[in-house]
């Protein structure tokens, strides 16, 4: 686990590595950059009692295809769904925190080979920092790029344990969240205009 400093360090680092993208762009330099043009990002808690699902379509994020390096952030609030509107508000208050930590991110590498000059599916292995409620942690996230033209599609299923980060759920609702959380990606990241 990564304390808060850390957290702060990797976030300031992302938002560093966007800008910086933006500005190589202008110097008149190719940094083969693909940015996220639309997405769909969904949790689903099951537990015994209760099926939680909320999903958000803000997902902001970097692919850069020469050093296969990855940045993506979500802002907490963006998320919609859940089984009413306590079950929301219990989810930015109590467990993530959404005022104290607005956004979750993650920044990593792709570890696997793919060719983004070829369309077709390429599995692939992304190793980096899981950052969610001030709390990092290092993961490696299976998942699938599909280049098509100028497009590249990301899809993932993986798991995050509640106890990772902290997330503490209260016994009396034990049987209604699951104390792992399926996490769902899909995006379309698309070339940098002008290249």
């Amino acid at each position: 686990k990564v304390a808060l400093p850390q957290v702060l360090k990797n976030f300031l680092m992302l938002a560093g590595f966007l800008l910086c993208c933006s500005g190589n762009a202008t110097l008149g330099q190719k940094p083969n950059l693909y940015y996220v043009a639309t997405s769909r990002l969904t949790f689903t808690s099951k537990a015994p009692l209760e099926t939680i699902t909320a999903t958000s379509d803000r997902l902001k994020g970097v692919l850069d295809v020469i050093s296969r390096s990855v940045a993506f952030s979500v802002h907490n609030q963006s998320f919609v769904g859940f089984n009413s509107a306590l079950q929301k508000e219990h989810f930015h208050e109590n467990y993530i925190e959404s005022e104290k930590y607005p956004d979750c991110t993650f920044s990593g590498k792709i570890i696997d080979e793919f060719d983004p000059k070829t369309d077709g599916a390429y599995p692939v292995r992304v190793k980096g920092m899981l950052n969610i409620k001030g709390i990092g942690i290092e993961r490696i996230v299976k998942g699938t790029l599909n280049v098509k033209g100028d497009d590249i599609w990301i899809t993932a299923t993986f798991l995050i344990a509640l106890s990772d980060h902290e997330i503490r759920i209260p016994r009396v609702v034990q049987q209604k969240i699951a104390p792992d959380i399926e996490i769902t990606l899909q995006a379309k990241l698309r070339k940098e205009a002008g290249e």
